[in-house]
């Protein structure tokens, strides 16, 4: 069994050292911008994390899906959120579940991707939320014709013996949508209110 978490870790002190200025950017200043920064952390821990674990084992953790939107209610109130903003969030949360179980009777995703889908969409809220969709959209496209093609291929023995490969180049294994979900919410998360820290 693979650790997804040292994995997960490197990558993400690799994103923390690009956002503190290690790469060219200034470090933000002023409690309510490391508070974003924050927010920010988490959140894109949890989908580097959540990536990881659908590539290596083809399953998301309930309690890291549970605990971002747990999480959630941290950042709503530690960012000023309004209840009204909140509503709007917690509503588009709630329509994301519907939709991801939805897709998930008809076959196309999994039941782990419909609730990390619905617990991603509850912090990327209203004014994203359509964006997020198109980006998601377009890597799970990519990802299941590269799979699609690679799995048309053997093999190489080399690579066999490892077992997440050899699950991952099975045809009915699936298709782990929840890299994509992830990827979609690395590339909008920056722009969200509570990562710019406007509300």
């Amino acid at each position: 069994m693979v650790n997804v978490f040292p994995i997960a870790a490197f990558t993400l002190i690799l994103r923390l050292a690009c956002m503190m200025g290690a790469f060219g950017r200034e470090a933000p200043h002023g409690t309510g911008d490391m508070t974003a920064l924050l927010f920010l952390l988490i959140f894109q821990a949890a989908m580097i994390l959540a990536a990881f674990c659908d590539l290596f084992t083809m399953t998301i953790p309930n309690r890291l899906t549970a605990g971002l939107a747990v999480l959630f209610v941290v950042v709503a109130v530690f960012s000023g959120m309004g209840w009204t903003a909140i509503g709007l969030h917690v509503a588009v949360g709630f329509g994301a579940l519907v939709l991801g179980f939805a897709l998930f009777s008809a076959g196309w995703i999994g039941g782990g991707d419909a609730k990390f889908f619905a617990a991603t969409a509850l912090w990327v809220g209203p004014h994203l939320i359509l964006e997020y969709v198109v980006w998601a959209s377009l890597a799970g496209g990519l990802l299941t014709v590269a799979l699609v093609f690679v799995r048309q291929m053997p093999l190489p023995s080399g690579l066999a013996g490892k077992e997440w490969l050899a699950r991952l180049h099975r045809a009915n294994t699936g298709i782990p949508y929840g890299i994509a979900l992830a990827l979609a919410g690395l590339v909008v998360a920056a722009r969200a209110p509570w990562a710019a820290g406007i509300i």
